[in-house]
């Protein structure tokens, strides 16, 4: 108490000293909470482990994500409703629709009825033997599509299974980039050739011609994107802690590379478009028994000058498809990116 005394005294003595009033003693305010007991002041709250494992914060779905982004862009729904429609119509059209047949020509034999020009009876105008270039190109875009897509569908199931092996296994990386290295020296033209006469024309010959080599170059792809996150931290305390391969490239890998892989698609597809209109061009293609962008194109190059509706209906057809699946495929791959959420 005397110590007390004694330190009030001194700072009364040098707030003096210094000019400024001693410190006055507040006058006791009434206690609200006077009165009142314990037990009335506090309450025990409940222990709920489900809420304490909660995290305040927004919950984060990734593909509502996803959707939010891509929709998001007037310009990227707008092509992407455009692109469904040619796609559907392009399927549903030539097989409820149309009788076209490639092998008969209704109107081979009625001159008046080739190499009319376009009009509201006959949309894109016929050719040369008669036949409705409508019907010629839509049928040509269904068969280009059920060949571009199922040989993506081939190339990334066995290249991002493969892939995703060979660049987390440094032993299976030694011989894999020796395989690599004899594929992608072979020349495409030339082995579509070899195929093309062993094989014989038609859907399943073209869509093996064009998955045989490809798949190894979407391998190839998917190990250097393993290989950049695969030594990461959490993949090496994974490996520690024992997790199986498998289970770390589908878990911790592979959804990773989600944004990475769509990037990818959206340029597989509109290639293999191409790739087939190539080779259907070059008469390694579909055989004549089916309806083909590239032999349309081919068949109607001689017309370019007399009759050049012949020859850029179907060549519009297809950068229409090409350029169409190509955008929507990379908004997606942008939306797909975590980065761009919000």
């Amino acid at each position: 108490m005397n110590y007390f005394k004694k330190h009030m005294f001194d700072k009364y003595s040098l707030d003096s000293t210094f000019g400024k009033a001693p410190l006055q003693e507040s006058e006791p305010k009434d206690d609200p909470a006077a009165g009142i007991s314990e037990d009335e002041l506090f309450e025990f709250a409940e222990f709920d482990e489900k809420k304490s494992e909660i995290i305040a914060a927004p919950r984060y779905s990734y593909w509502k994500s996803v959707w939010k982004t891509f929709v998001s862009s007037k310009f990227t729904v707008a092509v992407s409703i455009f692109m469904i429609l040619v796609v559907t119509f392009s399927f549903i059209y030539p097989t409820f629709f149309s009788d076209y047949d490639p092998m008969n020509p209704q109107y081979i034999n009625d001159s008046t009825h080739r190499y009319l020009s376009p009009s509201l009876e006959h949309l894109f105008g016929t050719d040369d033997i008669g036949n409705e270039v409508f019907d010629v190109v839509w049928a040509g875009a269904r068969n280009s599509l059920i060949v571009s897509l199922s040989a993506t569908a081939i190339n990334m199931v066995i290249g991002i299974t493969i892939g995703a092996i060979w660049g987390f296994s440094k032993k299976m990386d030694k011989w894999m980039i020796e395989v690599y290295n004899i594929i992608s020296n072979v020349p495409f033209l030339l082995l579509a050739m070899i195929l093309s006469y062993i094989l014989g024309n038609g859907f399943g010959p073209l869509i093996f011609t064009m998955t045989i080599t490809d798949w190894i170059f979407v391998a190839y792809f998917i190990r250097t994107q393993v290989m950049i996150i695969r030594d990461r931290e959490y993949n090496l305390a994974s490996k520690c802690l024992g997790t199986r391969t498998w289970t770390m490239i589908t878990k911790n890998i592979l959804p990773y590379l989600i944004s990475v892989i769509m990037t990818y698609i959206s340029r597989q597809v509109p290639a293999l478009v191409s790739y087939e209109v190539f080779l259907s061009y070059m008469g390694l293609g579909l055989g004549q028994q089916y309806a083909s962008l590239g032999r349309a194109i081919s068949q109607y190059t001689s017309y370019m000058r007399g009759y050049p509706h012949l020859f850029w209906i179907p060549v519009s057809i297809l950068a229409i498809i090409s350029i169409s699946l190509y955008i929507v495929g990379q908004k997606l791959a942008d939306a797909a990116d975590p980065r761009t959420h919000r």
